[in-house]
């Protein structure tokens, strides 16, 4: 019986596996989602007003192929940050999205909205595992019955949402635990005992290291799915110590989820439910595979259509196929941002918001905030050129970065020219090894 071993290694796969798109054949696959890119393309020029500005005079039918593909423009954040603050955009979207809410959409209802930093709004469709987030928790282990404990944030933003969503799909209990409050974090977990967590790799370890202090066990936890942030190998390494296998899920509150983590821990696979390019940072221009990019996501949510969305994320192609049979693209992971937009303690900081905070007080002359520390540790600084030293001013600049940014940080009054002439607003000091 030649074929046996062949047939049950597929089995096996299969189990392993949260659908059979994932393992489809690479040719089939690549055309399927070409087929689904034409049709999105279509519907994006229909039901999204800024697409049907943006790719007016595009036939949607011809753009079938890579090529084609690459020559769209690329959508990005900012963009999407200006278009939504234009008092003549259709709706709080900026016009990107076909869901809406009232009489403007009776068949394309919003079920949730979002408002992450910026702020930028995010729509939530009704469909089941709307943000696709199933796969990476199928992924990392969550099985049908397990109780999952969300610490991902449920206010304004989307993640506890994304994660949620997911989890239900495959059949979990949700704990949904949001963002804070350690101890009782501990406290619900030695009551309920979670199967696994769900949130940033960060809070994940706080929690351990606070049960450790308060002498609580959590042997009931044995898996996570962690995001947000990055996972560095010595992390990863410090959950399994602690009998804990973490495994990284990569999406954003736009786009869902691009890819994720599977036991080979071989890089991220790609989701089934996006088509991801390299471009070489600051253009659209798909780099060769292997090469660092920015990595720029068209999603196949018809409810979204973000077509060509620049994450800001580096990234690369890794060669070959993950060896636990799925057959999708590979990324090397998150390689650090193309733009000078951080991510600190699981949200995202821009340039504008600090620009923002010198302007609510003319006696800064520069601003410049530094990111810095080590995983989970997160630290910021916002280093100021300023005459002197004006009273309270430091406090009345640490009150507006909690204000604008919603994170907590420290101030330093500089001697006007002392900060670098690089052009830099956000500069990220962090060690990653």
């Amino acid at each position: 019986m030649p074929n046996q071993p062949d047939a049950m290694t597929a089995n096996a796969h299969a189990a392993a596996h949260y659908d059979a798109l994932e393992s489809r054949d690479p040719v089939q696959r690549e055309q399927a989602l070409m087929v689904t890119l034409a049709v999105q393309v279509a519907h994006a020029q229909a039901h999204a007003a800024a697409f049907a500005v943006s790719l007016a005079g595009v036939t949607a039918a011809q753009v079938c192929s890579r090529e084609a593909l690459a020559r769209l423009p690329v959508v990005r954040k900012r963009e999407l940050l200006e278009r939504q603050n234009d008092p003549a955009a259709p709706d709080v979207f900026g016009g990107f999205s076909a869901l809406a809410w009232g009489a403007v959409a009776p068949t394309q209802r919003a079920l949730r909205v979002f408002a992450s930093p910026g702020p930028i709004h995010e729509p939530e469709g009704g469909t089941a595992d709307y943000w696709r987030m199933a796969r990476a928790l199928f992924a990392a282990g969550f099985r049908s019955g397990d109780l999952a404990h969300n610490s991902f944030s449920y206010h304004f933003t989307p993640a506890g949402a994304m994660m949620e969503s997911g989890a239900f799909a495959i059949g979990c209990t949700v704990f949904p635990a949001g963002t804070g409050q350690t101890e009782q974090q501990v406290q619900a977990m030695a009551t309920l005992k979670p199967a696994g967590y769900t949130g940033t790799p960060s809070f994940l370890k706080i929690i351990l290291e606070r049960a450790d202090e308060l002498g609580m066990a959590l042997p009931s936890l044995t898996k996570a799915s962690v995001g947000g942030e990055a996972f560095p190998p010595s992390l990863c390494d410090w959950f399994l110590a602690r009998g804990i296998a973490a495994y990284q899920s990569y999406g954003t509150a736009d786009l869902g989820l691009i890819a994720y983590e599977t036991a080979s821990r071989e890089g991220l696979v790609l989701d089934e439910g996006v088509i991801v390019e390299i471009v070489r940072p600051g253009t659209g221009d798909p780099v060769p595979d292997g090469e660092v990019g920015e990595v720029v996501v068209t999603t196949l949510n018809p409810g979204y259509p973000l077509i060509r969305f620049g994450t800001g994320d580096l990234s690369a192609v890794l060669a070959g196929t993950c060896p636990t049979g799925r057959s999708n693209t590979r990324i090397k992971g998150w390689m650090g941002r193309a733009d000078q937009t951080a991510k600190v303690r699981g949200m995202f900081v821009h340039p504008a918001q600090v620009a923002e905070i010198a302007r609510r007080h003319p006696e800064v002359r520069k601003a410049r905030l530094v990111v810095s520390g080590e995983m989970a540790n997160d630290r910021m600084t916002l280093r100021v050129e300023v005459e002197g030293e004006p009273e309270g001013l430091a406090v009345r600049l640490t009150d507006a970065m909690r204000d604008v940014t919603k994170l907590r940080g420290e101030v330093q009054l500089c001697a006007v020219g002392s900060l670098p002439n690089d052009g830099k607003v956000i500069e990220d000091a962090r060690s990653y090894q």
